[in-house]
Protein backbone atom coordinates (compact mmCIF):
# COMPACT_ATOMS: atom_id res chain seq x y z
CA UNK A 1 0.00 0.00 0.00
CA UNK A 2 1.20 3.38 -0.80
CA UNK A 3 1.92 5.61 2.18
CA UNK A 4 -0.02 8.96 2.43
CA UNK A 5 1.82 12.08 3.52
CA UNK A 6 0.23 15.43 4.21
CA UNK A 7 1.86 18.18 2.19
CA UNK A 8 2.98 21.22 4.16
CA UNK A 9 1.80 24.66 3.07
CA UNK A 10 4.51 27.01 1.97
CA UNK A 11 5.86 29.14 4.74
CA UNK A 12 4.75 27.08 7.76
CA UNK A 13 6.87 26.38 10.79
CA UNK A 14 9.14 23.31 10.56
CA UNK A 15 11.00 22.21 13.67
CA UNK A 16 10.42 25.64 15.26
CA UNK A 17 11.90 27.52 12.31
CA UNK A 18 9.82 30.05 10.27
CA UNK A 19 10.19 29.65 6.55
CA UNK A 20 11.54 32.55 4.48
CA UNK A 21 8.18 33.25 2.75
CA UNK A 22 6.36 33.81 6.02
CA UNK A 23 9.19 35.86 7.44
CA UNK A 24 9.19 38.14 4.42
CA UNK A 25 5.43 38.63 4.63
CA UNK A 26 5.64 39.43 8.32
CA UNK A 27 8.40 41.96 7.82
CA UNK A 28 6.47 43.58 4.99
CA UNK A 29 3.38 43.89 7.18
CA UNK A 30 5.36 45.47 9.99
CA UNK A 31 6.92 47.94 7.57
CA UNK A 32 3.55 48.89 6.13
CA UNK A 33 2.06 49.35 9.58
CA UNK A 34 5.01 51.49 10.57
CA UNK A 35 4.63 53.66 7.45
CA UNK A 36 0.90 54.03 8.05
CA UNK A 37 1.47 55.08 11.63
CA UNK A 38 4.04 57.65 10.61
CA UNK A 39 1.90 58.96 7.76
CA UNK A 40 -1.30 59.42 9.77
CA UNK A 41 -0.40 62.76 11.37
CA UNK A 42 0.74 64.16 8.01
CA UNK A 43 -2.60 63.21 6.43
CA UNK A 44 -4.44 65.20 9.10
CA UNK A 45 -2.42 68.33 8.44
CA UNK A 46 -3.82 70.59 5.70
CA UNK A 47 -1.64 71.39 2.74
CA UNK A 48 -0.10 74.82 2.33
CA UNK A 49 -2.55 75.60 -0.47
CA UNK A 50 -5.46 74.64 1.80
CA UNK A 51 -4.11 76.86 4.56
CA UNK A 52 -3.75 79.76 2.12
CA UNK A 53 -7.32 79.32 0.86
CA UNK A 54 -8.67 79.03 4.39
CA UNK A 55 -6.86 82.19 5.50
CA UNK A 56 -8.07 84.10 2.43
CA UNK A 57 -11.63 82.92 3.10
CA UNK A 58 -11.39 84.01 6.72
CA UNK A 59 -10.14 87.46 5.71
CA UNK A 60 -13.00 87.80 3.25
CA UNK A 61 -15.53 86.69 5.86
CA UNK A 62 -14.00 89.17 8.31
CA UNK A 63 -14.31 91.95 5.72
CA UNK A 64 -17.94 91.06 5.10
CA UNK A 65 -18.56 91.09 8.86
CA UNK A 66 -16.77 94.44 8.99
CA UNK A 67 -19.33 95.85 6.57
CA UNK A 68 -22.09 94.59 8.87
CA UNK A 69 -20.28 96.19 11.78
CA UNK A 70 -19.90 99.50 9.93
CA UNK A 71 -23.59 99.51 8.96
CA UNK A 72 -24.69 98.73 12.52
CA UNK A 73 -22.33 101.36 13.91
CA UNK A 74 -23.69 104.01 11.53
CA UNK A 75 -27.27 103.01 12.34
CA UNK A 76 -26.53 103.09 16.06
CA UNK A 77 -25.12 106.62 15.81
CA UNK A 78 -28.20 107.86 13.93
CA UNK A 79 -30.60 106.19 16.35
CA UNK A 80 -28.73 107.49 19.39
CA UNK A 81 -29.00 111.01 17.96
CA UNK A 82 -32.71 110.47 17.32
CA UNK A 83 -33.25 109.18 20.86
CA UNK A 84 -31.41 112.16 22.34
CA UNK A 85 -33.57 114.54 20.30
CA UNK A 86 -36.75 112.76 21.41
CA UNK A 87 -35.70 112.80 25.06
CA UNK A 88 -34.96 116.53 24.85
CA UNK A 89 -38.38 117.07 23.29
CA UNK A 90 -40.05 115.02 26.03
CA UNK A 91 -38.26 117.06 28.69
CA UNK A 92 -39.41 120.35 27.13
CA UNK A 93 -42.98 119.11 26.79
CA UNK A 94 -42.97 117.88 30.38
CA UNK A 95 -41.92 121.36 31.48
CA UNK A 96 -44.79 122.90 29.50
CA UNK A 97 -47.15 120.33 31.00
CA UNK A 98 -46.06 121.28 34.51
CA UNK A 99 -46.56 124.97 33.70
CA UNK A 100 -50.07 124.26 32.39
CA UNK A 101 -50.83 122.26 35.52
CA UNK A 102 -49.65 125.15 37.73
CA UNK A 103 -51.84 127.59 35.79
CA UNK A 104 -54.85 125.36 36.33
CA UNK A 105 -54.06 125.27 40.03
CA UNK A 106 -53.91 129.06 40.11
CA UNK A 107 -57.35 129.32 38.48
CA UNK A 108 -58.80 126.82 40.92
CA UNK A 109 -57.45 128.83 43.84
CA UNK A 110 -58.83 132.04 42.32
CA UNK A 111 -62.26 130.48 41.92
CA UNK A 112 -62.20 129.39 45.53
CA UNK A 113 -61.18 132.84 46.79
CA UNK A 114 -63.73 134.75 44.68
CA UNK A 115 -66.56 132.25 45.27
CA UNK A 116 -67.01 131.68 41.55
CA UNK A 117 -69.00 128.59 42.31
CA UNK A 118 -71.81 130.63 43.94
CA UNK A 119 -75.09 131.14 41.98
CA UNK A 120 -75.47 134.33 39.98
CA UNK A 121 -78.47 135.42 42.15
CA UNK A 122 -76.46 135.07 45.34
CA UNK A 123 -73.60 136.97 43.80
CA UNK A 124 -76.01 139.76 42.79
CA UNK A 125 -77.54 139.96 46.24
CA UNK A 126 -74.19 139.98 48.00
CA UNK A 127 -72.80 142.70 45.77
CA UNK A 128 -72.65 146.18 47.31
CA UNK A 129 -74.05 147.76 44.14
CA UNK A 130 -75.43 146.44 40.83
CA UNK A 131 -72.34 147.86 39.14
CA UNK A 132 -70.13 145.74 41.40
CA UNK A 133 -72.09 142.65 40.32
CA UNK A 134 -71.66 143.37 36.63
CA UNK A 135 -67.95 144.12 37.09
CA UNK A 136 -67.44 140.83 38.96
CA UNK A 137 -69.45 138.86 36.38
CA UNK A 138 -67.38 140.30 33.55
CA UNK A 139 -64.16 139.44 35.42
CA UNK A 140 -65.29 135.86 36.04
CA UNK A 141 -66.28 135.52 32.38
CA UNK A 142 -62.77 136.50 31.31
CA UNK A 143 -61.39 134.21 34.00
CA UNK A 144 -63.48 131.30 32.74
CA UNK A 145 -62.34 131.90 29.15
CA UNK A 146 -58.68 131.89 30.20
CA UNK A 147 -59.31 128.83 32.36
CA UNK A 148 -60.80 126.96 29.39
CA UNK A 149 -57.76 127.85 27.32
CA UNK A 150 -55.48 126.60 30.08
CA UNK A 151 -57.39 123.31 30.27
CA UNK A 152 -57.18 122.88 26.48
CA UNK A 153 -53.43 123.60 26.57
CA UNK A 154 -52.97 121.09 29.37
CA UNK A 155 -54.87 118.33 27.55
CA UNK A 156 -52.99 119.02 24.30
CA UNK A 157 -49.57 118.97 25.99
CA UNK A 158 -50.46 115.85 27.96
CA UNK A 159 -51.43 113.97 24.77
CA UNK A 160 -48.38 115.18 22.81
CA UNK A 161 -46.02 114.36 25.67
CA UNK A 162 -47.44 110.84 25.99
CA UNK A 163 -46.94 110.22 22.25
CA UNK A 164 -43.35 111.48 22.37
CA UNK A 165 -42.62 109.32 25.38
CA UNK A 166 -43.92 106.27 23.54
CA UNK A 167 -41.86 107.18 20.46
CA UNK A 168 -38.76 107.62 22.60
CA UNK A 169 -39.40 104.26 24.25
CA UNK A 170 -39.65 102.52 20.86
CA UNK A 171 -36.48 104.25 19.65
CA UNK A 172 -34.63 103.15 22.76
CA UNK A 173 -35.73 99.56 22.12
CA UNK A 174 -34.53 99.74 18.51
CA UNK A 175 -31.25 101.27 19.65
CA UNK A 176 -30.75 98.41 22.10
CA UNK A 177 -31.34 95.86 19.33
CA UNK A 178 -28.94 97.65 16.96
CA UNK A 179 -26.28 97.78 19.67
CA UNK A 180 -26.72 94.03 20.05
CA UNK A 181 -26.20 93.61 16.27
CA UNK A 182 -23.11 95.80 16.59
CA UNK A 183 -21.63 93.59 19.31
CA UNK A 184 -22.40 90.45 17.30
CA UNK A 185 -20.74 91.82 14.16
CA UNK A 186 -17.71 92.93 16.15
CA UNK A 187 -17.36 89.49 17.76
CA UNK A 188 -17.63 87.84 14.33
CA UNK A 189 -14.84 89.99 12.89
CA UNK A 190 -12.60 89.31 15.86
CA UNK A 191 -13.25 85.55 15.67
CA UNK A 192 -12.46 85.33 11.94
CA UNK A 193 -9.24 87.31 12.35
CA UNK A 194 -8.20 85.22 15.36
CA UNK A 195 -8.77 82.01 13.38
CA UNK A 196 -6.67 83.36 10.48
CA UNK A 197 -3.83 84.37 12.83
CA UNK A 198 -3.92 80.94 14.47
CA UNK A 199 -3.62 79.14 11.13
CA UNK A 200 -0.68 81.32 10.09
CA UNK A 201 1.04 80.88 13.44
CA UNK A 202 1.11 77.11 12.94
CA UNK A 203 3.15 77.36 9.75
CA UNK A 204 6.85 76.62 9.85
CA UNK A 205 9.40 79.13 8.61
CA UNK A 206 9.82 77.09 5.43
CA UNK A 207 6.05 77.02 4.84
CA UNK A 208 5.80 80.76 5.37
CA UNK A 209 8.54 81.28 2.80
CA UNK A 210 6.68 79.06 0.32
CA UNK A 211 3.46 80.96 1.04
CA UNK A 212 5.23 84.26 0.33
CA UNK A 213 6.51 82.82 -2.95
CA UNK A 214 3.00 81.76 -3.95
CA UNK A 215 1.73 85.26 -3.15
CA UNK A 216 4.51 86.80 -5.24
CA UNK A 217 3.59 84.60 -8.21
CA UNK A 218 -0.03 85.63 -7.84
CA UNK A 219 0.94 89.31 -7.83
CA UNK A 220 3.04 88.84 -10.95
CA UNK A 221 0.11 87.21 -12.74
CA UNK A 222 -2.16 90.02 -11.58
CA UNK A 223 0.30 92.62 -12.89
CA UNK A 224 0.43 90.83 -16.23
CA UNK A 225 -3.37 90.96 -16.54
CA UNK A 226 -3.41 94.62 -15.54
CA UNK A 227 -0.88 95.42 -18.26
CA UNK A 228 -3.00 93.53 -20.79
CA UNK A 229 -6.10 95.52 -19.79
CA UNK A 230 -4.10 98.75 -20.13
CA UNK A 231 -3.06 97.76 -23.68
CA UNK A 232 -6.66 96.94 -24.61
CA UNK A 233 -7.94 100.24 -23.25
CA UNK A 234 -5.23 102.20 -25.03
CA UNK A 235 -5.92 100.38 -28.31
CA UNK A 236 -9.66 101.04 -28.02
CA UNK A 237 -9.06 104.72 -27.34
CA UNK A 238 -6.68 105.02 -30.27
CA UNK A 239 -9.13 103.28 -32.61
CA UNK A 240 -11.93 105.63 -31.53
CA UNK A 241 -9.72 108.66 -32.21
CA UNK A 242 -8.71 107.41 -35.65
CA UNK A 243 -12.33 106.68 -36.55
CA UNK A 244 -13.35 110.15 -35.48
CA UNK A 245 -10.59 111.75 -37.55
CA UNK A 246 -11.42 109.72 -40.68
CA UNK A 247 -15.10 110.57 -40.57
CA UNK A 248 -14.43 114.18 -39.55
CA UNK A 249 -17.00 113.61 -36.82
CA UNK A 250 -16.73 114.46 -33.16
CA UNK A 251 -15.52 111.70 -30.89
CA UNK A 252 -18.14 109.30 -29.67
CA UNK A 253 -19.27 110.33 -26.21
CA UNK A 254 -21.41 107.58 -24.77
CA UNK A 255 -23.31 107.77 -21.52
CA UNK A 256 -20.43 106.03 -19.76
CA UNK A 257 -17.82 108.59 -20.78
CA UNK A 258 -16.95 110.91 -17.87
CA UNK A 259 -17.17 114.65 -18.32
CA UNK A 260 -14.47 117.15 -17.38
CA UNK A 261 -16.05 117.90 -14.00
CA UNK A 262 -15.87 114.22 -13.08
CA UNK A 263 -12.22 114.06 -14.11
CA UNK A 264 -11.48 117.05 -11.85
CA UNK A 265 -13.21 115.45 -8.87
CA UNK A 266 -11.61 112.08 -9.58
CA UNK A 267 -8.16 113.70 -9.58
CA UNK A 268 -8.83 115.12 -6.11
CA UNK A 269 -10.05 111.74 -4.84
CA UNK A 270 -6.98 109.98 -6.23
CA UNK A 271 -4.62 112.59 -4.79
CA UNK A 272 -6.14 111.99 -1.37
CA UNK A 273 -5.93 108.20 -1.76
CA UNK A 274 -2.27 108.34 -2.80
CA UNK A 275 -1.47 110.39 0.29
CA UNK A 276 -2.82 107.51 2.43
CA UNK A 277 -0.52 104.85 0.93
CA UNK A 278 1.41 103.11 3.69
CA UNK A 279 -1.26 103.59 6.37
CA UNK A 280 -2.49 100.37 8.00
CA UNK A 281 -5.73 98.56 7.29
CA UNK A 282 -7.86 98.53 10.43
CA UNK A 283 -11.39 97.16 10.26
CA UNK A 284 -14.03 99.79 10.95
CA UNK A 285 -11.55 102.66 10.47
CA UNK A 286 -12.29 105.78 8.42
CA UNK A 287 -9.03 107.67 8.91
CA UNK A 288 -7.00 109.67 9.23
CA UNK A 289 -4.46 107.24 10.67
CA UNK A 290 -5.93 103.99 9.31
CA UNK A 291 -8.69 102.72 7.03
CA UNK A 292 -10.72 99.76 5.99
CA UNK A 293 -11.55 99.40 2.28
CA UNK A 294 -14.82 101.37 2.14
CA UNK A 295 -13.55 103.84 4.72
CA UNK A 296 -10.74 104.76 2.30
CA UNK A 297 -12.97 105.18 -0.76
CA UNK A 298 -15.49 107.19 1.26
CA UNK A 299 -12.78 109.52 2.60
CA UNK A 300 -11.16 109.90 -0.84
CA UNK A 301 -14.35 110.98 -2.56
CA UNK A 302 -15.32 113.18 0.38
CA UNK A 303 -12.08 115.09 -0.27
CA UNK A 304 -13.46 115.67 -3.77
CA UNK A 305 -16.76 116.98 -2.41
CA UNK A 306 -18.79 113.80 -3.00
CA UNK A 307 -20.49 112.01 -0.11
CA UNK A 308 -20.48 108.22 -0.44
CA UNK A 309 -22.31 105.81 1.89
CA UNK A 310 -20.23 104.05 4.52
CA UNK A 311 -20.40 100.41 3.42
CA UNK A 312 -19.55 98.64 0.17
CA UNK A 313 -23.02 97.28 -0.56
CA UNK A 314 -24.37 100.85 -0.40
CA UNK A 315 -21.47 102.40 -2.28
CA UNK A 316 -22.08 100.04 -5.22
CA UNK A 317 -25.44 101.79 -5.73
CA UNK A 318 -24.04 105.31 -5.41
CA UNK A 319 -23.28 105.90 -9.06
CA UNK A 320 -23.41 104.55 -12.61
CA UNK A 321 -22.23 101.03 -13.39
CA UNK A 322 -19.76 100.89 -16.29
CA UNK A 323 -17.92 98.07 -17.99
CA UNK A 324 -14.40 97.17 -16.96
CA UNK A 325 -13.20 98.16 -20.43
CA UNK A 326 -14.62 101.67 -19.86
CA UNK A 327 -13.18 102.08 -16.35
CA UNK A 328 -11.69 105.52 -15.74
CA UNK A 329 -9.48 106.89 -12.92
CA UNK A 330 -11.59 107.55 -9.85
CA UNK A 331 -14.10 104.76 -10.51
CA UNK A 332 -14.87 102.30 -7.74
CA UNK A 333 -14.01 98.64 -8.36
CA UNK A 334 -16.02 96.15 -6.29
CA UNK A 335 -15.08 92.55 -5.59
CA UNK A 336 -16.75 89.21 -4.78
CA UNK A 337 -20.37 88.16 -4.99
CA UNK A 338 -21.13 89.64 -1.57
CA UNK A 339 -19.53 92.97 -2.60
CA UNK A 340 -17.32 92.85 0.48
CA UNK A 341 -14.32 94.76 -0.94
CA UNK A 342 -13.74 97.95 -2.92
CA UNK A 343 -10.80 99.84 -4.39
CA UNK A 344 -10.24 103.13 -6.21
CA UNK A 345 -9.28 102.68 -9.87
CA UNK A 346 -6.23 104.69 -10.99
CA UNK A 347 -5.97 103.44 -14.58
CA UNK A 348 -3.90 100.82 -16.42
CA UNK A 349 -5.59 97.99 -14.53
CA UNK A 350 -4.35 99.29 -11.17
CA UNK A 351 -6.10 100.58 -8.05
CA UNK A 352 -5.43 101.99 -4.60
CA UNK A 353 -7.08 100.04 -1.79
CA UNK A 354 -6.85 98.99 1.82
CA UNK A 355 -6.42 95.21 1.29
CA UNK A 356 -6.86 93.31 4.57
CA UNK A 357 -5.75 93.09 8.21
CA UNK A 358 -2.00 93.12 8.56
CA UNK A 359 -1.58 94.99 5.26
CA UNK A 360 -1.26 98.65 4.35
CA UNK A 361 -2.96 100.96 1.87
CA UNK A 362 -1.20 100.33 -1.44
CA UNK A 363 -1.36 100.36 -5.22
CA UNK A 364 -2.19 96.96 -6.65
CA UNK A 365 -3.58 95.25 -9.72
CA UNK A 366 -7.37 94.95 -9.80
CA UNK A 367 -6.69 91.26 -10.58
CA UNK A 368 -4.98 90.77 -7.20
CA UNK A 369 -7.36 87.91 -6.36
CA UNK A 370 -8.06 86.72 -9.89
CA UNK A 371 -10.27 88.00 -12.68
CA UNK A 372 -13.36 86.21 -11.35
CA UNK A 373 -13.17 88.18 -8.10
CA UNK A 374 -14.15 91.46 -9.84
CA UNK A 375 -17.83 92.16 -9.27
CA UNK A 376 -18.46 95.53 -10.96
CA UNK A 377 -17.16 99.02 -11.67
CA UNK A 378 -19.16 102.06 -10.53
CA UNK A 379 -18.65 105.74 -11.37
CA UNK A 380 -19.75 107.80 -8.34
CA UNK A 381 -22.53 110.29 -9.02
Amino acid sequence: MASHRKSRPVGTRVAGIRTPALATAALTSVALLSQSANAAPADDKPSLEEVEKKVDDLYRQAESATDNYNAAKEKTAKQRKQVDTLLDDVAQRTQKLNEAREELGAFAAAQYRTGAAAPDTATFLLADTPQDYFDQTQLMGRLTSRQKGAVDDYVTEQSATMKKRQEASRSLQTLTETQSDLRTAKATVQKKLADARELLSELTAQEKARLAAIEQQRQQEAARKAAELARQQAAAQKAAQETAQETAAPQDTTSTAPDSSYATKAAKALAFARAQIGKPYVWGATGPGSYDCSGLTQAAWKAAGVDLPRVTYDQVNAGTTVSLADAQPGDLVFFYDDISHVGLYIGNGMMIHAPKPGAYVREESIYYDGESAIHSVVRPA
